[in-house]
């Protein structure tokens, strides 16, 4: 009862951060889960609470986001996201996580600098989401990754939210097959996931309401830190 309480609360405050930032809570959950149940049981649980909470954000920004844009998302995403999914079980997932970290401080020191990326093509978010979805069946969560894509598309805020929960449940629908037909999903973990849903809706509620105070400037500089918190993660091997 007690893990059940810490994984519960780990939850709550992380998909209010997600809801406020688009992404985030899936990477700093994971070596929360991990420590508590260990990395094969996490990386599967860590899918079923990232798929009642980014349900939440969607619907919670249904009228601002951009279905089109996740649906070519989606184009990439799914099959890679099974493949990775069918992978997990003998992935080299250190250097791919030390990789990502990488990327994303050069993301960030790229937009310090005062670059800023041409807007995206649809072409560009079919292979997004192919890259999103091996990365996050391997890794239990890469949203960081994505987020550059998405405001250099200039989507922020419900916008922002809304259009990248819709993608990114595309990806974790998904995963949650290739994971079932893996046998890493049994009846204990799908429990598991299910008693930690009340909490990541109720941060998904509470986070819906905070993004509409902020502005675009403090919004995307949230983005950013999160990145970097993201990175530093990754590149520790958390």
């Amino acid at each position: 009862m007690g893990t059940l309480l810490a994984a519960s609360a780990a939850a709550f405050l992380l998909a209010l951060l997600s809801a406020v930032t688009g992404f985030g809570g899936g990477v700093l959950l994971l070596p929360v889960f991990t420590a508590l149940f260990g990395l094969r049981v996490a990386v599967p649980v860590l899918t079923l609470t990232q798929l009642s909470s980014n349900a939440a954000r969607v619907w919670l920004n249904r009228r601002e986001l951009r279905w089109p844009l996740a649906g070519r998302f989606a184009v990439g995403a799914v099959p890679l996201a099974l493949a990775g999914a069918l992978l997990l079980a003998h992935a080299p997932l250190t250097a791919l996580k030390r990789l990502l970290g990488v990327f994303l401080l050069a993301v960030v020191a790229w937009r310090r600098l005062g670059a800023r990326p041409s807007r995206p093509t649809g072409r560009t978010f079919v292979a997004v989401g192919a890259a999103s979805g091996l990365g996050s069946a391997l890794l239990g969560s890469v949203g960081p990754l994505t987020a550059p894509f998405f405001l250099a598309y200039g989507l922020t805020r419900a916008a922002y939210v809304g259009t990248e929960a819709a993608a990114a449940l595309t990806l974790h629908l998904s995963k949650t097959v290739g994971y079932a037909a893996t046998g890493l999903l049994g009846r204990d973990r799908v429990l598991l996931g299910a008693a930690l849903t009340p909490a990541t809706l109720a941060g998904a509620w509470v986070g819906r309401r905070v993004v509409g105070r902020i502005s675009d400037r403090v919004f995307v500089a949230l983005v950013e830190a999160g990145l970097v918190v993201a990175a530093v993660l990754f590149l520790a091997g958390w």
